[in-house]
């Protein structure tokens, strides 16, 4: 199931790569500008990105470390960060075809390592909790950003949902209080946590999976046709003719530390 999982990922990016890296949610934003503001950077230092997607994290901490590693599963999504990345003149990146499960690297490696946007495409996100924390030098941090999902049930159910029907490729959001636990339980030791409200435009969210015309009619229709009480925890905004416009999620980030007991 997991490879079957992975091979619509490579699928859904291969085909939409040029629009992650253009896309105003993933190139800007509070989130990454708090990343690189906190991440204490030193031209000493060796990065590793998972899942780079557009390679924005990647591209932002360039000019400031030693080297970065930006780590993709989809060869086309490494090849449009390349040139995003390069285009800005940026030489100290390498870009690493792998999985976030089974990172190719030794332990005890990377001074920083970073992934944003990108793990609820995950199947096995505890893997990915595990690797990134063994190939990082004790008293190293892992700089988190990812969408989560609300602790209600039913919030949950719902945003996974429509996440799903919207790309296939997405495995789950998870939940505040899970990403605590799974970090913690891996030995990482929690430092910071942030939360961001996200709005998502209807048209450009669906459009930049490439979901088709009646497909997205039909996911409106089903997300209109809520109960109240879902409508207004997501706050949905509707136009004059019906239409919905947008609705908010949230994303958070988390900084957290690999003890030098570790």
């Amino acid at each position: 199931m997991s490879d079957v999982i992975k091979s619509q990922v490579q699928k859904q990016f291969a085909e939409n790569a040029g629009k992650y890296v253009t896309s105003a949610g993933h190139a800007k934003g509070e989130d990454l500008a708090l990343l690189v503001a906190s991440s204490q950077a030193t031209p000493d230092m060796n990065v590793l990105d998972i899942a780079t997607g557009g390679g924005h994290v990647a591209n932002a901490l360039a000019p400031l470390v030693q080297r970065v590693t930006a780590l993709d599963l989809t060869e086309e999504m490494l090849q449009a960060a390349e040139a995003f990345i390069q285009g800005n003149g940026y030489g100290n990146v390498d870009f690493v075809a792998g999985d976030a499960e089974k990172l190719p690297f030794n332990d005890d490696v990377f001074d920083l390592v970073t992934c944003r946007i990108a793990a609820h495409h995950f199947p096995d996100v505890s893997s990915f909790v595990h690797e990134a924390l063994r190939v990082m030098k004790p008293g190293g941090r892992l700089l988190f950003i990812d969408n989560v999902a609300p602790e209600r049930d039913e919030n949950d159910q719902f945003y996974n949902e429509v996440e799903k029907c919207r790309d296939a490729s997405h495995v789950r959001a998870w939940r505040k209080t899970e990403w605590i636990h799974m970090l913690e339980y891996a030995g990482f030791r929690m430092e910071t946590m942030v939360s961001f409200q996200k709005r998502f435009k209807f048209e450009e969210w669906c459009n930049r999976a490439a979901l088709p015309e009646q497909e997205k009619g039909e996911l409106e229709a089903s997300m209109l046709s809520a109960p109240s009480i879902i409508r207004k925890f997501f706050n949905f905004e509707v136009t004059t003719n019906g239409k919905l416009d947008s609705f908010e999620g949230e994303s958070v980030y988390i900084q957290a530390i690999k003890p030098t007991y570790a």
